[in-house]
């Protein structure tokens, strides 16, 4: 196929030596294998900002460090200088977040390299060696639904023990090799402890798994798992070898409302005080 304008100065460097097909165009990236010597890879070629249609990037950004103090001045302002380190900051987020979930021992591509808007990374294959299909595309018995549910939740703790939240996990985010589920796309992955919106991103995408998931093994759609394994993180007591049950109990507090109600008579009596005693004083 013809050649790719972004991918065109990685074949003029030798790092990619064929395009064989375009495997998909999603919302922030066109994804393509690539031949590299004599291995298939993968090639994600993210789009510009104006083209990309993934909402609320703001949201996904709260948290982010940019190590250098020029550049995050310029991205505050919106400089031209900012918007291209934005872009960057947006794509290596990815990169970052591939290589920090594999030292972590989750299912992710294994990422090799980002170049000029181009991650080059592993295509992930089935057992025949074709590309591995998506989570959305297989019908699933209820036992391979239990068990591979069983290793995306392990690999969703994994994550969050290293600190991250995918943030928008879903079946469409998911492919399905021979050994069982891999989690892809990971550019708006976030901070668990820095941003403020990753409990309810983190809970949206155990939700969404579960609900896939609950198709084909309708037991899984009772469970709780997100909550409780979000309480167990806050707690401190989360860990990749955590057991967990898939329950959770809201806690209750009873309200003393006698308590409460002399709690705002004081108050009230505090507040207006100094107006009757103000008044008081005039008319003596």
């Amino acid at each position: 196929m013809k050649i790719p304008n972004r991918i065109q100065p990685l074949v003029d460097d030798g790092l990619i030596d064929d395009v064989i097909q375009r495997l998909k165009s999603g919302k922030e990236a066109d994804v393509y294998t690539v031949l590299c010597g004599d291995k298939i890879q993968c090639a994600k070629v993210y789009k510009e900002a104006t083209q990309r249609s993934f909402k609320q990037a703001v949201q996904y950004q709260e948290g982010r460090k940019v190590r250098n103090s020029r550049n995050s001045r310029a991205m505050q302002k919106g400089s031209k200088f900012g918007r291209k380190q934005q872009e960057e900051s947006w794509q290596m987020a990815e990169v970052e977040a591939l290589f920090r979930l594999a030292d972590a021992g989750v299912r992710v591509p294994q990422p090799y390299m980002c170049i000029d808007g181009v991650l080059l990374m592993e295509l992930v294959t089935d057992a025949e060696g074709g590309v591995a299909p998506r989570l959305s595309d297989v019908t699933l018995s209820e036992e391979t639904a239990l068990a591979d549910f069983d290793t995306m939740i392990r690999n969703i703790v994994r994550m969050l023990c290293a600190g991250l939240v995918h943030g928008d996990l879903s079946e469409f985010n998911v492919l399905l090799d021979a050994q069982g589920p891999v989690i892809i796309d990971l550019p708006q992955a976030v901070d668990a402890a820095a941003n403020n919106h990753a409990q309810s991103m983190f809970e949206r995408d155990v939700n969404n798994i579960t609900a896939y998931y609950g198709q084909f093994a309708p037991q899984l759609l009772t469970t709780r798992y997100a909550k409780e394994i979000w309480l167990l993180y806050e707690d401190g007591k989360l860990t990749p070898e955590t057991v967990l049950t898939g329950t959770f109990t809201e806690q209750e507090h009873k309200v003393d409302m006698d308590s409460l109600m002399d709690e705002i008579i004081t108050a009230e009596d505090e507040y207006y005080e100094p107006q009757r005693a103000n008044r008081e004083r005039d008319e003596q």
